[in-house]
């Protein structure tokens, strides 16, 4: 079984490759398949799994059934020389990797959970969730989301039943009770999209959101809420644009958002990790090496790609030399990696 190293013990490379949680294509983990070889030889801090293939429009992707997946997610494990992070959304209802057209127990999305308002059975939602995650050998899951439904029609978030109710109140209700459930699995959840997706009527999946004049202060009241009771180890963060907080920069990418606000003004000192780096509301705007210098200037932990949105894959290897010359101009800090870095070591001694 891998361990926990320390942070002095890893080299440049090693300590940059743990900032990735990465996507890959179908579901072979043979000894000579490309995860495999990315796993031993590239050492990523995690995976993210999908069902969906949408780059090439297939219905099967990284699952297709239990056994499978918990055979895939095995592998990856032995691959690895550090624990890995296996991640996935599955949040229920909608948002559902492990749909039961592939063998999996039927899910409640938020909506439903927050409509039936009984606590209890959101905790419970939530202990089944994870305890199906664990069975998997998956032991991070990005949810809950925590986002207010402002807009329950427009938004991408209320369409897909993401959100818990349309007051901060009745998110945080819920959202607690799911969170207890997945503790009780020992299963990592993260809560999402800091600072508030639920005001946002565009989906930043297809390019840039502006929630200026939509978005509401309640919006950070989940994430107040669980950051002082310690129940929010991980944040995601969102690609929406919101000039109350930064004019220039989406949120992902913005110092004043992710270190002014999320760690300074609400003291948060878990890892905070990006939404999708391949969304069109960054992949379309900045290169992959503005995205890196961008995001861990403004205080990213974690940078997920999950090569499930555009045709060229992101590989470990490419991003690693990316912030290696970010590093030899200067334009990062190596103890600024390591800050991360300690914060990604510490989570998975935690629970890994």
């Amino acid at each position: 079984m891998s361990k926990i190293p320390k942070l002095e013990s890893l080299s440049t490379d090693d300590k940059i490759a743990q900032l990735f949680i990465m996507g890959f294509q179908g579901n072979d983990c043979s000894a000579d398949s490309d995860i495999a070889r990315t796993i031993r030889e590239d050492k990523p801090g995690g995976v993210i799994l999908f069902d969906q293939d949408m780059v090439n429009n297939k219905p099967v992707h990284n699952i297709e059934s239990p056994e499978q997946v918990r055979s895939l997610t095995s592998t990856l494990k032995n691959y690895s020389d550090t624990p890995l992070f296996i991640g996935i959304d599955q949040e229920g209802g909608v948002v559902n990797r492990l749909k039961p057209a592939y063998g999996f127990p039927e899910t409640r999305s938020h909506k439903a959970l927050g409509a039936l308002d009984s606590a209890e059975e959101t905790q419970k939602e939530g202990a089944h969730i994870s305890s199906i995650l664990k069975e998997m050998g998956i032991n991070l899951n990005f949810a809950p989301c925590v986002d207010v439904a402002i807009h329950p029609q427009g938004s991408i978030i209320a369409r897909k039943e993401r959100s818990f109710g349309d007051t901060a109140e009745h998110v945080i209700k819920h959202a607690e009770a799911y969170i207890k459930g997945h503790q009780k699995n020992e299963v990592i959840t993260c809560c999402k999209h800091f600072p508030g997706h639920g005001s946002a009527e565009g989906d930043t999946h297809a390019g840039f959101v502006d929630v200026t004049e939509s978005w509401e202060p309640q919006e950070l009241e989940p994430y107040r809420y669980f950051i002082q009771h310690d129940m929010c180890p991980m944040i995601m963060s969102a690609h929406i644009f919101n000039k109350n907080f930064d004019d220039t920069l989406p949120s992902t990418l913005s110092r004043n958002v992710l270190t002014d606000l999320l760690r300074n003004e609400l003291k948060f000192e878990g890892v905070i990790i990006s939404d999708d780096m391949q969304m069109r509301a960054i992949s379309d705007h900045y290169s992959l090496k503005e995205s890196l210098e961008m995001g861990l200037h403004a205080g990213l932990d974690m940078f997920c790609f999950g090569n499930n949105l555009l045709d060229t894959p992101i590989k470990v290897k490419e991003a690693k030399k990316a912030i290696l010359e970010l590093l030899d101009e200067e334009k990062v800090s190596i103890k600024r990696i390591d800050e991360s870095v300690q914060r990604i070591l510490e989570l998975k001694g935690r629970y890994l």
